[in-house]
């Protein structure tokens, strides 16, 4: 067992895992916690349980089987409830898209909804349960909402006596780094559920064991590592199959900039939603391409190219409107940092089109911005759009990003 109540920095010998000192793994013979489940991994926190099952279709193993299908067909366990977080069980839904309970038609048990009514489970959902099992692939990134769904699970189960059990996977930008600004106190929201930086750079069973230590949450957490993966792989060089974490997440090269194009949702220009390239194209219908593609490149931004690219989005803002904006082309992913990336470009939109950019406004009734609560405070909003405004936010951002370096290093699991 590994990490229990997630503290120490102790490790697993778990076939394969990368310890500290060890040989480097094989390229493409990485196996996830679920791989390991399926392959017999016996795990106290399932024997004689009744188990309820947080996942969504990127839970599956290397030969294609779902967690589900996985879970239910554990002898020493009884599958009991799934939980069902942002996009649904199924990928089904569309962001933001609320949902209610259902009962799943094959198993006849309950879905409950983790993204309605409730963000976290109740004691009604944990009465016929003893473990949950967590096997979602994140993104390693803040405003991704399955590190706040996670966490709420995990203060349920220390409130109701109930165990939780991580089945880890890949960061699949790898985990040797982190970028962006620790969220600030009193922004915490679904797409920002804790003092973290906007890329991580751990797994989700690494951020477990940190957040449930330096929160003090107490959950009986558990995480079953993977076999084979190191810090410097990519989900490219691990052989897992790729499943689409959410409908506009399709590719790994979407993650690769989804951490810095993000912030576009918070404004009125299209972050590509109802494209076939969403994050991976920015634009507006009164967005000059020549315009911006030049100032953004006069920055220098390594590993980038920025191209002219019109575009008509099928849904979501300014549907079946042209659009004038700039595709995103990664040249070299090692050296691509794509926070820094689309704080920059925030900056030179905001400068070049004052009159028509704008942040969109706080829902009737609440007064919190949408871009504040994705980059973690008001500074962005206040402050871009001036050069110093700009390298103010960049330089307070490499501070936070090298004091995250150092709290989660004793929560690592692979060197």
């Amino acid at each position: 067992m590994t990490g229990r109540a997630g503290g120490g920095a102790d490790r697993s010998s778990g076939d394969g895992q990368c310890i500290p000192g060890s040989a480097a793994p094989v390229k493409g013979a990485v196996r996830s916690g679920a791989d390991r489940l399926a392959a017999g991994l016996s795990h106290p926190l399932l024997e004689g349980r009744r188990i309820g099952l947080v996942t969504n279709p990127t839970g599956i193993t290397a030969d294609f089987r779902s967690t589900v299908e996985v879970c239910r067909g554990l002898a020493v366990s009884r599958l009991t409830a799934l939980f069902a977080c942002e996009h649904g069980i199924y990928g089904q839904h569309q962001a933001g898209v609320r949902f209610g309970d259902e009962i799943d038609p094959v198993l006849g048990i309950p879905v409950y909804s983790l993204y309605g009514e409730h963000k976290k489970p109740d004691s009604d959902m944990l009465a016929d349960l003893d473990t949950i099992v967590f096997d979602i692939q994140d993104l390693g990134i803040r405003f991704y909402t399955y590190l706040s769904t996670l966490m709420y699970v995990m203060e349920a189960c220390a409130e109701n006596g109930k165990s939780l059990l991580v089945l880890d996977r890949p960061a699949p930008l790898g985990g040797a780094g982190c970028e962006g600004g620790i969220l600030q106190e009193g922004y915490q929201s679904m797409v920002g559920a804790w003092q973290m930086p906007i890329r991580t750079g751990m797994t989700v069973g690494e951020f477990a064991r940190m957040a449930n230590d330096r929160k003090a949450l107490h959950c009986d957490l558990d995480v079953v590592p993977l076999a084979g993966w190191s810090r410097e792989m990519e989900f490219t060089d691990t052989g897992l199959p790729w499943m689409l974490p959410s409908p506009n997440i399709p590719t790994l090269e979407t993650v690769r900039v989804y951490g810095g194009t993000c912030f576009f949702e918070g404004t009125n220009l299209s972050e590509g939603r109802g494209t076939t390239i969403p994050f991976q194209w920015l634009g507006a219908p009164w967005l000059e391409v020549d315009r911006l593609a030049e100032a953004v490149r006069k920055h220098g931004l390594p590993g980038v190219h920025f191209h002219p690219q019109y575009a008509a989005p099928a849904f979501s803002k300014h549907q079946g409107e042209l659009c004038g904006g700039v595709r995103l082309f990664v040249t070299d992913p090692q050296r691509y940092e794509p926070v820094r990336t689309g704080l920059t470009l925030l900056h030179e939109v905001s400068a070049l089109y004052p009159g028509q950019f704008e942040w969109l406004a706080p829902p009737e009734g609440r007064t919190r911005y949408f871009i504040d609560l994705l980059t973690g405070g008001e500074k962005v909003r206040r402050l871009i759009g001036t050069v110093e405004g700009l390298r103010e936010i960049a330089e307070e951002w490499r501070l936070d990003s090298a004091r995250w370096l150092a709290m989660r290093r004793p929560y690592l699991l692979y060197s």
